[in-house]
């Protein structure tokens, strides 16, 4: 299918790209890899009439890391990137892992983790891994720069907390405290379909054996990625048992909201989170015993 028309600019600083997105309103939209827009400008599901590009933006392309403030992915920064970085490997694991399970290689090669996390896709397989770890959106726009926790920011499918004025800058995740490990695990028809049909995320902190915090998150079983709030409570402050962690999966799997779709009917999406939930929050587990800074 053929493009619609549309006006075209790559600014070259996040300032500029303010300022036509400003001017242009409603019919513009913000392109970082391209590889969701312009697949639905394509099928004729989006018509903007005027694109913006944050590729030749340098100042949103860094990966970096601070002991104290964390790792920093830029909005532009490649999926294959994050997944080949070697600070992030080493110190953010389930982050590489989630952005190395995402689609297939020429998406990794050309999409962003911004891109994917602004796509507001229930079945993000980034999001899952980063919303458990507390990582933040960080966002500029016409009234300045603010940061919205990630489990805020999604509103619905395709909805975020971005304002028409705003532009996603940066992903920001906080460094790991000692004995904390985290895991992403999802399920997918690889060589059909390069979305994910089911997608877990955890993270836990211990202390002795004793388990200080957890987080799990669920991809593709809602309308939006959500927290599974009941079944990290039956977890938190415990001293895990095989019948504790069979019973959170259980949970979640009850917290989900799965659809019936051409990638997974409802009731095998909530049997997944079932048995995923369990497997990530025991690779969490194991991940935290090894990691003491």
């Amino acid at each position: 299918m053929r493009l619609p028309h549309f006006e075209y600019a790559a600014p070259r600083s996040l300032d500029e790209a303010l300022r036509l997105l400003a001017e242009a309103g409603e019919e513009a939209r913000v392109m970082a890899g391209g590889t969701d827009l312009i697949v639905r400008m394509k099928h004729g599901l989006l018509k903007p009439g005027f694109v913006i590009s944050l590729a030749e933006i340098e100042e949103l392309r860094p990966i970096s890391f601070d002991r104290r403030k964390g790792l920093s992915i830029g909005a532009t920064a490649r999926l294959a990137e994050v997944a080949s970085h070697a600070e992030i490997k080493r110190r953010y694991p389930a982050v590489a892992s989630a952005a190395e399970k995402t689609a297939n290689v020429q998406v990794r090669n050309m999409g962003t983790v911004g891109g994917n996390i602004c796509n507001a896709a229930p079945s993000a397989d980034n999001a899952p891994t980063l919303i458990a770890m507390g990582a933040e959106a960080v966002i500029a726009g016409g009234k300045g720069k603010r940061s919205v926790p990630l489990d805020r920011f999604f509103k619905g499918p395709r909805l975020t907390a971005l304002e028409p004025d705003e532009i996603l800058t940066a992903i920001q995740v906080p460094v790991p405290p000692p004995y904390s490990g985290a895991s992403y695990q999802h399920l997918s028809a690889r060589g059909r379909v390069d979305i994910s049909a089911v997608c877990v995320g955890a993270m836990t902190v211990f202390e002795g054996s004793t388990c200080r915090e957890i987080r799990i998150a669920l991809g593709a079983v809602g309308p939006k990625p959500l927290r599974a709030l009941e079944a990290e409570n039956l977890l938190k402050g415990q001293s895990w048992t095989a019948d504790m962690i069979d019973s959170a999966g259980r949970k979640a799997a009850e917290e989900a909201r799965p659809i019936s779709d051409v990638r997974a009917s409802a009731e095998y999406r909530r049997q997944m989170v079932d048995v995923l939930t369990r497997r990530a929050v025991l690779e969490a587990r194991s991940m935290a015993g090894k990691r003491r800074r």
